[in-house]
């Protein structure tokens, strides 16, 4: 059996997950961002409920009195009808 390594020489320089040369998450989630509410968002919604798919939309809340959720999840058929039409 290997020898058990010991902690007390070494220390932890606190760094973890951040090189510079790994932008790859940050881009993605910038781009992720930017997407959220943009009209190309809003313009694949749409085409997915003509195709018939299950799209949820995000709304204000209708009830005014429930200040703990300001916004509710909703299916588009409820806010933009059937798609049949």
């Amino acid at each position: 059996m290997g020898k058990k390594s010991s902690r007390a020489t070494q220390t932890s320089k606190g760094i973890t997950h951040q090189n510079p040369n790994r932008m790859g998450a940050r881009i993605s989630k910038a781009q992720r961002l930017e997407y959220r509410g943009s009209v190309a968002e809003g313009a694949n919604k749409m085409a997915a409920h003509k195709a018939f798919k299950r799209v949820m939309l995000t709304i204000p809340n209708p009830d005014g009195g429930n200040t703990r959720e300001r916004f509710v999840r909703v299916p588009s058929t409820e806010v933009w009808g059937s798609a049949k039409r």
